[in-house]
C-alpha cells in the first residue's frame, strides 16, 4: 500500500515535469541543440565541421551532412581504437554492440551523458503509465524483462554489451529485490535453454509486468502453457501491463490475448542502441511522445525525397502529419546528423506523437510501388477484422516475386498462422484490396496487369523460430523485418511451408 501511495505521488511529479518541455517543444529543441553543438565544439568532429560558428539550425544542416553509420564509421573506428574526444568530449562509458546488415558488427557509443536517459525514459513511461492507469499495482509484485545477457567485454578500456544488458547493470534498487530473471539466467547464451529457465524461475512467482520484444514473450507464454496446459491468466491472476518495444503489437495482439486469457493494458517504448526515442504516453492512443528533452536533437527528411541530392531537412517548426519521415538523430553519445534508418509518421503536433512506420531499407519497390511496412501491418489488421471467424498471425513477412513459375509477378506474404482463416483465398484477397486502397501505385500495378495480387505462402508451426535460429538471430532483440525488396528472407523461409 505504502509503495502504491508512493509511487503515484512519484508519478504526479514525473507528470508535471514532463509537461514544461512537452508545452514548449521548439524552444526545447533549440536548446538541445546549443547544448549538444556547445559540448562538442572541441572534438575532432566538432572541429572538423566548425561547431563554435554554428548559432542556429539552419547553420548546423549546412555544416553537418547526413550520416548512417558508415559514414560515421571513420570517427568510431578512432573511438573503438581508444581515441577520446572525438565524436564527443572524452571516451565513451560503453559500446552498444549491434549487427547491421550492411556494417557487419557496429559499436554505437554510450556515454557519461547519454546513458542516464536511457534509464530516465524507461522510468518515465512506466510512471506515466501509473499516472494515466491510476493503478501502480505491478510495483507490488514481480516484473520480468526479456532481454540480452548482461554479461560485458573490454574493448579498449571501453566495456562492449547488447544495450539491453548494458542498462540491466543500472536497474535500481527497489526494483532489484522484483525484478526477473536472476542475473545467472539472464546470462544464458542459448535463447531457447534461456527460456526454459526463465520458465522455471517464473512459474510460481507473481508476475504483474512482462516486457520484451512480442514475438519472444510469445514464445515465453507458448513454454508456460505447454508446461502447465493453463492461460497465461491463470498461471500470472495479478499480471496486468505488458511493455514492448522494437516492433507493432498489433499483429500479435490477438494471438496474446488468447495465450492470456484476458485482455491488458500495454504501453509501446520506442529505445534503439542510438538513443531512447519515444513512449506511449496515452493508454487509448497509440501516438508515441517524442522525447524532445532527452540530449536528442531530431530532424526529419521526407521519405520519397530522401535519396534526392539535398533532401530538405525539417525540425519540429516544418512537420506535418501523416507525411513518412526519415529520422535523424544528433545526440549527446555524439552522433550527428546520424541516419537511424526508421521511419516514423507524425499522429499528433500538440504534443508530437509518432508512429514507426518501417524502415528506410525495408520496404518494397521491385516494380515501383515503394510499399512501407506501416501500409502491410494496417492491411492485415483491416482484413483480420474483416474476417468473421478468428484469426490468429503468430509472425508474417513480405517479399517480392520477381520470376514466378508461371503467370505475373506478385507479393509474397509468408505468414505463421496460429488459427488459420477458414477461406484463405478470401483472406488472401481482403489483404490484397486493403493493399491497394492504401497505396496507389499498388493499385495501379494490379489494375495494369503488371502485378497479380497478392499469394500467401501459409508457415509452418515455428517456423519463424527455425529460421531465425538458422541464421544466428534467435531471441534477444532480433525480430524478422515486416518487408524486404529482395528474397533472402523469403527464400530462407522456403523450407518452413506448411504441406
Amino acid at each position: 500500500m505504502i509503495k502504491s501511495i508512493v509511487a503515484k505521488w512519484w508519478a504526479k511529479r514525473n507528470y508535471l515535469k514532463t509537461q514544461k518541455w512537452v508545452q514548449n517543444p521548439i524552444e526545447t529543441q533549440e536548446k538541445i541543440l546549443k547544448q549538444l553543438v556547445q559540448q562538442a565544439k572541441n572534438t575532432s568532429f566538432g572541429k572538423d565541421h566548425r561547431f563554435d560558428q554554428i548559432s542556429d539550425s539552419n547553420t548546423f544542416s549546412q555544416r553537418v551532412p547526413i550520416r548512417d553509420y558508415e559514414g560515421l564509421r571513420p570517427y568510431i573506428d578512432r573511438m573503438v581504437a581508444g581515441d577520446s574526444d572525438v565524436l564527443w568530449p572524452g571516451k565513451p562509458t560503453f559500446f552498444a554492440k549491434t549487427s547491421g546488415t550492411t556494417s557487419g558488427t557496429k559499436w554505437i557509443p554510450l556515454t557519461k551523458a547519454s546513458l542516464p536517459f536511457h534509464i530516465q525514459a524507461a522510468r518515465e513511461a512506466l510512471l506515466n503509465y501509473i499516472y494515466q492507469s491510476g493503478s501502480a499495482d505491478f510495483i507490488s509484485g514481480k516484473q520480468i524483462f526479456l532481454q540480452g545477457s548482461p554479461e560485458l567485454t573490454q574493448k579498449n578500456g571501453v566495456s562492449v554489451g547488447r544495450l539491453s544488458g548494458i542498462v540491466a547493470h543500472f536497474v535500481p534498487s527497489y526494483l532489484q529485490k522484483s525484478r526477473l530473471p536472476s542475473w545467472e539466467t539472464n546470462c544464458i547464451d542459448d535463447w531457447e535453454t534461456k527460456v526454459d529457465a526463465i520458465v522455471e524461475e517464473t512459474l510460481q512467482e507473481d508476475m504483474r509486468l512482462i516486457s520484451g520484444i512480442p514475438s519472444w514473450v510469445q514464445m515465453y507464454f507458448e513454454r508456460l502453457q505447454a508446461k502447465t496446459g493453463k492461460p497465461i491468466s491463470e498461471i500470472f491472476p495479478n499480471f496486468s501491463v505488458f511493455v514492448y518495444g522494437g516492433v507493432n503489437f498489433e499483429p500479435y495482439r490477438a494471438g496474446f490475448e488468447k495465450l492470456m486469457g484476458k485482455k491488458i493494458d500495454s504501453v509501446e517504448l520506442f529505445p534503439a542502441s542510438e538513443g531512447f526515442i519515444a513512449y506511449q504516453d496515452q493508454l487509448e492512443d497509440k501516438g508515441l511522445l517524442l522525447l524532445l528533452n532527452h540530449g536528442i536533437y531530431y530532424e526529419f527528411i521526407e521519405a520519397d525525397k530522401f535519396y534526392e541530392e539535398n533532401p530538405v531537412r525539417h525540425t519540429l517548426k516544418t512537420v506535418a502529419l501523416g507525411v513518412n519521415y526519415v529520422l535523424i538523430l544528433s545526440t549527446n553519445a555524439g552522433l550527428w546528423g546520424y541516419n537511424l534508418g526508421d521511419t516514423i509518421q507524425f499522429t499528433s503536433l500538440h504534443p508530437f506523437r509518432i508512429i514507426v512506420s518501417g524502415r528506410i531499407k525495408h520496404f518494397i519497390s521491385a516494380f515501383g510501388e515503394h510499399v512501407i511496412g506501416s501500409e502491410v501491418e494496417q492491411a492485415l489488421q483491416t482484413a483480420i477484422k474483416e474476417t468473421p471467424e478468428t484469426i490468429v498471425i503468430n509472425e508474417f513477412t513480405v517479399a517480392p516475386q520477381i520470376s514466378p513459375k508461371a503467370g505475373l509477378p506478385y507479393h509474397e506474404w509468408l505468414i505463421e498462422f496460429d488459427t488459420p482463416p477458414k477461406d484463405m483465398n478470401a483472406f488472401r484477397m481482403r489483404i490484397d484490396e486493403s493493399m491497394q486502397q492504401k497505396n496507389i501505385y499498388y493499385y495501379d500495378l494490379i489494375v495494369g496487369k503488371v502485378l497479380q495480387p497478392l499469394v500467401i505462402q501459409p508457415i509452418a508451426k515455428d517456423g519463424f523460430t527455425k529460421y531465425m535460429k538458422t541464421v544466428g538471430k534467435l531471441g534477444g532483440q532480433n525480430k524478422v523485418p515486416r518487408l524486404s525488396n529482395d528474397r533472402k528472407i523469403a527464400d530462407g523461409l522456403q523450407a518452413y511451408i506448411a504441406r
